[in-house]
């Protein structure tokens, strides 16, 4: 009793921290902090006083959490942020972090009251506990097809630019004006890079570094390497446009050959939960065997790691890289 009434409270508390990271993204606690700086700057300082002028970004809107996660010395807490940034969302680690705990410790709890098993219910948390990184990693896997659909027609319109005589920054602004999210952001950031002084190597290296696509890493490098060694560039950047374009179709042809099979793995994992659906429909008796007896915990537990295992192999034999 003492140990779910520990974890009950651990579960409020966590609950607390989310309300609370939820309400400060609301209200945008970044109007406050311009002010704050703003205050700051109009206050007389020393000569010798040096302002770093460097955006830091905020990884959470809890000020102990955002300072706890930034004092966290670990290249995993960065990658996570990488995987918010390239996703788009508009919340900060911090508040994936909170829900990914407040979503662990009420499927604990809850499988906890219906089952009194441990194994169980440790299992459904960490499976809930991971939804919030899949959620970004879908969303990110979303942005950034949506960013390859765009990029040939950008690459075009930038090569178009040049060869009505504007500047290379002209033609980005184009992109960064006259098309959608996402391309249009990411343009929108290297153009303002490029603005206040940072050099276009290192601006389309960022810009690579942000987007996690192969198609974006070889057209930076390709106007890397141009503005080293000279060339045509808007041959060049029409050229990279049409291999897009191209291999595009091809792995559209190749989605389409592969959509038996993802069917296929889709009625697998959908099969078990409708036959245990009917029949606990039809036979109400028959399934509090299952639940209730510990050997058939065990049988349950097998069964959903071997689906998650089935998953895995069916997803990696249908990936065909392009």
């Amino acid at each position: 009793m003492g140990l779910f009434l520990l974890i009950f409270m651990v579960s409020l508390a966590v609950v607390g921290l989310a309300i609370y990271a939820l309400a400060g993204v609301r209200w945008n606690p970044e109007k406050r902090r311009v002010h704050k700086q703003l205050k700051q700057l109009a206050v007389e300082k020393s000569p010798l006083e040096i302002v770093d002028i460097t955006r830091q970004r905020r990884l959470s809107s809890v000020p102990f959490l955002n300072r706890f996660l930034l004092g966290i010395e670990s290249p995993h807490v960065h990658t996570l942020d990488r995987l918010v940034l390239q996703s788009g969302s508009k919340y900060p680690l911090g508040f994936f972090i909170l829900l990914s705990c407040v979503l662990f410790m009420g499927g604990f709890l809850f499988v906890t009251v219906l089952t009194r098993n441990v194994i169980l219910p440790a299992l459904v948390g960490l499976i809930l506990g991971c939804g919030p990184y899949y959620y970004l990693r879908f969303r990110k896997a979303q942005r950034l097809n949506r960013l390859q659909e765009q990029l040939p027609d950008a690459l075009d319109m930038v090569a178009r630019a040049l060869k009505a005589g504007h500047a290379l920054s002209s033609g980005f602004q184009m992109v960064a004006q006259e098309f959608q999210d996402p391309i249009n952001t990411e343009f929108h950031k290297l153009i303002d890079e490029i603005n206040f002084g940072v050099s276009y190597e290192d601006a389309l290296r960022n810009l690579a570094n942000r987007i996690d696509s192969a198609d974006v890493k070889f057209f930076s490098m390709s106007v890397i390497i141009q503005k080293q060694s000279g060339g045509n560039l808007a041959e060049i950047l029409e050229s990279i446009g049409r291999l897009i374009r191209e291999r595009l179709k091809l792995k559209g042809r190749v989605r389409v050959l592969s959509a038996e099979a993802r069917l296929s793995a889709v009625i697998l994992v959908v099969l078990p939960f409708v036959i245990v659906t009917a029949m606990a429909i039809i036979n109400p008796r028959y399934l509090p065997t299952l639940l209730n007896d510990p050997f058939g915990h065990v049988l349950m537990a097998v069964s959903i790691t071997m689906m998650i295992l089935g998953i895995i192999f069916i997803k990696r034999m249908i990936a065909i890289k392009v």
